[in-house]
């Protein structure tokens, strides 16, 4: 590819990335006008399922599209996801029911799930062998998902507020459309001569766990009680799903996630690293954003504007990650740095949040949780990237997207289940709904007995990222040499601290 060419398939990665946290963020603020206009008595109900649907779909096809891009090439893959995704987002659009918006949402997902894993096999591709390792060229991922963060939830709002909702999905459709044209002009990615099997079989059963796990996750102690027989048989079936998948990939001779690849020890310890990094993200947002509604009495749509700093610390830290890089932050000194910043600011969460805690404090807290995360979310996938095999860089991709997603599950599980017994053993009305009935001293000490209990959450979630420090420690310095594809040969480059 020419220099121009190259440039351009940066940039028609970066705008597929905004493409699919757009989607994500956009559709949240949507939901009252969408159920007003295709079920206004009974699709409040029915309202989880549009974020489900798609999130469903999406870890369910991550697997598969990491092997596929391994074994048909990367551009097949990429342009088979976003034709996909603009599919989806068109049936949404013209859906005339919840029922028909909810599949839509499903096939929209189907393409959803290699957005953000194909295109970052592709910009891995794109670079030369002169630009591996850390840093160089900057954090782009995080830049973007820092300002798509920001806006996405108000041009969400915008459109359902000035414009049809409809306008959410078809929004979409004009900038898929110069995607797709974009990359067929400039992209010019190796493709795979040898055709290998697929392991379809393995990519079932990986769909079958992580479908019943990401259900565990929703429906467990909220729509149905733990113990209930819906709840207990996802968990069996997440079970029974996942030993069938670690046996048949033992045995495939092309599996979806080779388990090789955990014998390298930067792709292990970056998957753990980066399933950490999920559950604690989800920390961050969404139990910040309950404290500030349940405890601080804000609305929802402006405690959604708390999540600016934390989107402007992600922001910044793709704007330094190049120079930094270029003055010699590897992998593992961001991925170190990003998770003791991280623990810091949960850890500052815990000790400060209280019933009267300044406002402009927890901003400051969560712009110190971005530059955290900022440091860890592009520069994980580079580090799996740079170790993986060459031959096996599309299921490492995706893999390291897959226990991202699996985390963001657990880690919302976990700490909502903790929350909810928190209070239900310390607070009045036994249940956290019933804190907004309350009135005069039973509501004050239902607020300390919340905001107990969010401490107790924070608390976890600076745990976890001390353990992902502990991980990150044990990455090695990054001395050492290594082959690298070149753009016309193989050849060996050194890498250095």
């Amino acid at each position: 590819m020419t220099e121009t060419q190259r440039k351009i398939g940066f940039l028609v990665c970066l705008v597929t990335i905004v493409l699919a946290l757009l989607d994500l963020q956009i559709v949240s603020a949507a939901t009252v006008p969408i159920v007003r206009d295709l079920d206004p008595d009974h699709g409040i109900d029915t309202i989880p399922w549009l974020v489900s649907a798609y999130a469903l779909a999406s870890a369910a096809m991550l697997p598969l599209y990491g092997k596929l891009c391994d074994t048909l090439g990367p551009k097949r893959v990429f342009t088979g996801a976003i034709a996909a995704f603009l599919l989806g987002s068109a049936l949404c659009g013209a859906a005339q029911s919840m029922t028909q918006l909810i599949a839509a949402r499903a096939v929209q997902g189907l393409g959803g799930g290699g957005l953000m894993s194909v295109t970052m096999v592709v910009i891995a591709h794109l670079k030369g062998p002169e630009e591996k390792g850390a840093g160089k060229g900057g954090n782009a991922g995080g830049l973007v998902a820092g300002g798509a963060m920001a806006i996405g939830p108000w041009i969400g709002g915008l459109l359902a507020d000035h414009a049809n909702w409809r306008w959410i999905f078809y929004v979409n459709l004009p900038i898929g459309l110069v995607v797709l044209t974009a990359s067929a002009l400039a992209l010019k990615l190796p493709g795979q001569h040898v055709r290998r099997p697929v392991d379809y079989p393995g990519a079932l059963l990986a769909a079958a766990f992580s479908s019943a796990l990401l259900l565990v996750t929703d429906w467990g102690g909220n729509r149905y009680a733990w113990s209930s027989p819906a709840v207990v048989g996802l968990i069996v079936t997440a079970v029974a799903t996942l030993a069938l998948f670690l046996w048949r990939q033992t045995r495939a001779p092309e599996p979806v996630l080779p388990l090789s690849l955990f014998r390298v020890r930067e792709v292990r310890l970056g998957f753990a690293v980066q399933a950490i990094l999920g559950g604690a993200m989800m920390c961050a947002i969404y139990y910040v954003l309950v404290y500030l509604q349940v405890a601080r009495g804000i609305s929802s749509s402006s405690a959604g504007l708390y999540l600016v700093p934390l989107a402007v610390g992600l922001t910044a830290v793709g704007l330094l990650s190049g120079p930094l890089g270029a003055r010699g932050w590897s992998a593992r000194t961001f991925t170190v740095s990003g998770t003791v910043t991280t623990a810091v600011a949960f850890a500052l969460l815990a000790t400060t949040t209280g019933p009267h805690t300044s406002l402009w404090l927890v901003r400051g807290e969560l712009l110190l949780a971005g530059a955290g995360f900022g440091q860890l979310v592009g520069q994980l996938i580079l580090l799996v990237q740079d170790s993986a095999p060459r031959h096996q860089l599309g299921v490492a991709t995706t893999g390291i997207r897959f226990f991202q997603t699996l985390g963001n599950a657990l880690g919302t599980a976990v700490f909502g289940t903790v929350l909810a017994r928190l209070y239900a053993a310390h607070g009045p009305g036994g249940d956290i709904s019933a804190l907004a009935r309350l009135t005069g001293a039973a509501h004050a000490d239902g607020v300390h007995a919340f905001v107990d209990a969010t401490r107790f959450v924070f608390w976890g979630g600076a745990a976890l990222m001390g353990l992902a420090a502990v991980l990150a420690l044990r990455l090695p310095r990054p001395h050492r040499t290594r082959t690298v594809a070149g753009s016309s040969a193989e050849r060996t480059e050194s890498v250095t601290a």
